[in-house]
């Protein structure tokens, strides 16, 4: 697992979250809250857990249309009603890793979508290969016969 290292990201043409996909800062919207579950004092005072929203649009123009199709069956309940990725992280304590924890869960599944599929080539046995597997169910069926005491 590679780590999305922020100062190679960001440049100025903007983030950049896949190869050859850049999205401007603006497109991301992170907000930060405290996270849930049994902890100590350092859950219940700080805000750590992590929430990233993008816009499908803001990705449109650097994906294939077959790709974003991808990209909305991967990503599954991670898709909102306006239309935006959703990611969050709460399992680390610190803001900044939980940030950067969602940056790379968007890497991942971008570069998920952008691989294209190899398409299936329909076979079919050869007539020798249907022989041969004919053939040996007749002999096991004669072993198996005898077994019986018919043949």
């Amino acid at each position: 697992m590679t780590t999305f290292d922020e100062s190679d990201a960001i440049q100025p043409a903007g983030i950049e979250l896949a190869p050859g996909v850049r999205v401007p800062a603006s497109a991301l919207r992170v907000q930060f809250s405290r996270s849930g579950g049994p902890g100590g004092q350092n859950v219940n005072k700080v805000n750590t857990k992590a929430e990233l929203w993008i816009s499908l649009s803001a990705l449109a123009p650097h994906l294939t249309h077959r790709a974003m199709t991808r990209l909305e069956t991967l990503a599954g309940r991670r898709l909102t009603k306006e239309r935006e990725l959703h990611f969050a992280a709460e399992i680390h304590r610190s803001q900044d890793t939980n940030r950067q924890e969602n940056l790379e869960r968007l890497r991942e599944l971008l570069i998920r979508a952008m691989h294209e599929p190899k398409p299936r080539k329909k076979t079919k046995p050869s007539k020798r290969a249907k022989q041969r597997r004919l053939d040996s169910k007749k002999r096991r069926s004669v072993i198996k016969a005898r077994r019986q005491g018919r043949e």
